[in-house]
């Protein structure tokens, strides 16, 4: 109790000097705690906006499938086998038939992926209701805001489309685009057009063919792989999306490491200033019969006191921060096309307990342990020569 008596004297004492410390300790595990909110809430939304609108509850690929090799998009489509076309009937699983082709906006050519939905399907949120017969009898055309922007077509236009069939020749077709999507993942988005499924079968002369299987949420019987379909869960979908996050998460890191090395380099400095100016107190202390131990750990305990009163600073206006980003989020217009991934138009954080815990804890043992490195100093202190205020 003696202890808590004096290091709480001790750094009251220091007046603006400890409060400053507490400030910019506080600042550093409120900004952590909010900034890491974000990216949790960011990596949630993509990884949740992913699954409803490209991978519902897992997919099987045609095995010549690449998503990232566009030459492999013509080759690797085949009949479902009978297990997949029990799913689907089922209305477990709804195929998904795509293919390499070109449009022509206003004369300019595009690449363009066509990829082939059951209107009736409802695993993914695609709104492919949308895709039946055009008014003007047309291919109905369903596309993403970015792809949009990127061809500059509108509700209504007409588009020319080329493809090649499975047999090599090529065909051409007017698409009217009756809808176009917003807030969804650019991986569904950009260069695609996305047709009613039986057309393009038709199209490529495919009948009964797909290029992927989408399989609905936690399905009770998934198909073992075979010769020509391989089964993707979501961890593996969802590897990309995740890495990506956690790259662009990663400059955070600096920021967080910075605030608090400012912090712990103010605790640090104020301690051996302390140290050194608080000799003779140090040398009266262990003539009185106090133990070095007990020395040290009073300077120790001190450097803590330093952290609990950042914790409580930060918990006064910390709260009200992040009840008011969760309550209103945080506007981001125009930022999904810039990052690459999906992201709403105002984000919303998450902040778990795992979250507050481990920053927490990560201040309070940081600001103890460069407490008690100055204060290690103390044990080679003699009494004698601390009284007349001399260095050990």
């Amino acid at each position: 109790m003696l202890i808590l008596k004096l290091a709480y004297r001790n750094i009251m004492g220091a007046g603006i000097r400890t409060w400053l410390n507490v400030f910019v300790l506080s600042l550093a595990f409120v900004m952590t705690i909010w900034v890491q909110g974000l990216v949790d809430g960011m990596n949630e939304y993509a990884v949740r906006t992913s699954i409803d609108f490209e991978y519902g509850g897992g997919q099987l690929w045609h095995r010549a499938y690449d998503p990232y090799d566009p030459f492999t998009f013509e080759e690797s489509h085949a009949p479902l086998s009978p297990a997949l076309d029990s799913l689907v009937s089922k209305g477990d699983a709804t195929p998904i038939l795509l293919t390499s082709g070109a449009i022509y906006p206003d004369g300019r050519v595009h690449s363009a992926l066509l990829k082939g939905i059951d209107p009736a399907q409802d695993m993914l949120k695609i709104p492919a209701g949308i895709l039946g017969e055009a008014e003007t009898g047309a291919i109905p055309g369903l596309i993403g805001s970015l792809m949009a922007e990127q061809t500059k077509l509108a509700v209504g236009d007409l588009v020319t489309v080329r493809w090649r069939d499975i047999n090599g020749t090529f065909d051409a077709d007017d698409v009217e685009i009756v809808q176009i999507m917003s807030n969804v993942p650019p991986a569904i988005d950009l260069g695609q057009i996305w047709v009613p499924l039986e057309r393009l079968r038709g199209m490529l002369q495919a009948p009964g063919e797909a290029t992927l299987v989408v399989l609905r949420r936690d399905p009770e019987d998934i198909p073992p792989g075979d010769e020509t379909w391989i089964h993707r869960d979501l961890d593996y979908l969802l590897a990309t999306v995740r890495e990506f996050i956690r790259a662009k998460s990663g400059g955070s890191y600096v920021m967080y490491g910075l605030l608090l090395f400012m912090g712990l380099l103010a605790i640090f400095d104020t301690q051996v200033l302390s140290i050194w100016r608080r000799r003779k107190e140090i040398g009266t202390l262990m003539a009185l019969g106090m133990e070095r131990g007990t020395v040290i750990g009073l300077f120790t305990f001190e450097g803590a006191l330093h952290g609990i009163l950042a914790l409580v600073l930060g918990a006064v206006y910390g709260i009200p921060l992040m009840k008011w980003t969760l309550a209103k989020g945080i506007p981001l217009p125009g930022v999904s096309q810039s990052m690459g991934i999906a992201l709403p138009e105002t984000l919303y954080p998450s902040y778990g307990a795992w979250l507050v815990a481990g920053t927490t804890l990560l201040v309070f043992v940081s600001v103890t342990v460069v407490s008690f490195l100055p204060a290690s100093k103390i044990a080679k202190m003699k009494p004698t020569e601390a009284l007349r205020g001399k260095r050990s």
